[in-house]
């Protein structure tokens, strides 16, 4: 299969057929059990790894990725499995043992070229992670895929499609750096824990705090009239000197003491989103991320819990009150919501979703993803650290990314989409920094 990159004829990657890639050994059969945290969030998580090696060229790359992925799947069964619906209309794994797919690929350009493409039009990279063609809905998607894509210069790029119900950011880091290990040879160094059972929703479910993440917002402002426009994708780079100052003016008026860099810079997002979709003062907005609920459980999670451990909370107030008053008030929200995630908010989240089966509604809502917190880059395969590393595909239009910039990673690289004219008011607000 063959597929033109960029409308560059010059410029095709070849793709072989997807064939299976069982554990090595015999593995457990059956059913697994997927907890409600993973239910909110089944969409296809789609990564993309770039390696170059001085002294390594790429003709082993497939071989070796591919053999230490079946040893490693010994360890990760449930990921050789597929999705399925369980007796209570949930999401479950029937770990069947087959295998993710796996396809082998060559590029007809340089991987440099291809990293040129892609600032150009990020959607090029879509060609270096296989999809199941025509797939209609999440039952027919594999839990897991994987494609390893040889350069013409000896780099390879490593693609990876899994579905979020599989792993959250912090899981999906320590199974690829397993899968690492296990290809250099090494012993894993965090087993994963698979038992998602010790987050059952209780019996009977108890809703004990208001869960706003899932408040379906009336649009007062007509944003969606402006999304009729074109929509303009951006990233706006923040060095650590600019966080430093962000981070100065968010407590410069004495109302908070001090904030972390994503405190900071979700609130000005936030703030100067609403003012850029041109938001009435009294439309309700709300800001929604995921905290790492691992150490916030109690007891905690064990080290090394293979799932979703994230819990979405969230901000709400009317757009008037986000940008009439300064930065610190905004971040003074964000931080309530850090502090809302406790382990009664969080099994209550569980027991909302027992009782409501409700998903979160981005209507007037921003969503941030952070990738600056997680580690992919460090993944080592045996052709050292990866020379690029990142999320595949553009964000939603509620959705802003943070992305890790520059090789020690201290800067950030905001991600999004919005209407042209309202990116153009954004960009004003942001630059004010």
């Amino acid at each position: 299969m063959e597929n033109t990159c960029n409308g560059n004829s010059n410029l095709i990657i070849k793709q072989g057929e997807p064939t299976r890639v069982p554990p090595a050994e015999e593995t457990e059969k059956g059913l697994y059990y997927l907890c409600n945290l993973d239910q909110n969030i089944a969409v296809s998580m789609r990564t993309i790894y770039f390696y170059k090696s001085e002294n390594k060229g790429n003709e082993e790359a497939a071989d070796v990725i591919k053999e230490s992925l079946s040893k490693v799947l010994v360890h990760y069964y449930p990921l050789a499995g597929r999705l399925t619906i369980s007796s209570e209309g949930k999401l479950i794994v029937d770990c069947t043992g087959e295998g993710p797919l796996f396809v082998e690929a060559e590029a007809g350009c340089s991987m440099l070229e291809m990293l040129g493409m892609a600032q150009a039009d990020p959607m090029v990279l879509k060609n270096l992670v296989y999809e199941i063609p025509g797939a209609k809905h999440i039952l027919e998607t594999p839990v897991f895929t994987v494609q390893v894509t040889k350069f013409n210069c000896g780099a390879f790029a490593m693609g990876m499609a899994m579905n979020h119900c599989m792993a959250d950011g912090i899981s999906a880091v320590e199974f690829i750096n397993s899968w690492g290990e296990t290809a250099r040879g090494l012993p894993i160094t965090i087993p994963p824990s698979l038992d998602r059972t010790i987050l059952r929703a209780r019996d009977p479910p108890k809703i004990e705090f208001p869960h706003d993440e899932f408040l379906d917002i009336e649009d007062i402002s007509n944003t969606h009239e402006l999304y009729n426009e074109e929509m303009m994708y951006r990233s706006f780079l923040f060095e650590p000197k600019k966080l430093i100052r962000l981070k100065n003016k968010a407590i410069e008026d004495g109302a908070i003491a001090k904030c972390t860099t994503f405190e900071a810079l979700s609130a000005l997002v936030w703030k100067a989103r609403c003012k850029a979709l041109r938001m009435n003062p009294a439309q309700q907005t709300k800001l929604l991320f995921a905290v790492d609920g691992r150490s916030r459980f109690n007891p905690s999670l064990p080290k090394g819990f293979f799932g979703n451990g994230i819990v979405l909370t969230n901000a709400l107030c009317n757009a008037g009150e986000l940008m009439d008053n300064p930065l610190s008030h905004a971040v003074e929200l964000v931080q309530n919501a850090v502090k809302l995630v406790t382990d009664s908010y969080m099994r209550s989240a569980i027991d909302y979703f027992e009782k409501t089966r409700a998903r979160p509604s981005l209507n007037a809502t921003l969503l941030i993803t952070a990738w600056s917190r997680l580690s992919f880059h460090t993944t080592d395969f045996g052709w050292g650290e990866t020379i690029y590393t990142g999320p595949v595909g553009l964000p939603e239009k509620e959705v802003a990314l943070f992305l890790p910039h520059g090789e020690d990673r201290k800067g950030i690289n905001v991600h999004l989409g919005m209407p042209a004219s309202a990116m153009k008011i954004f960009e004003e607000e942001i630059m004010l920094i």
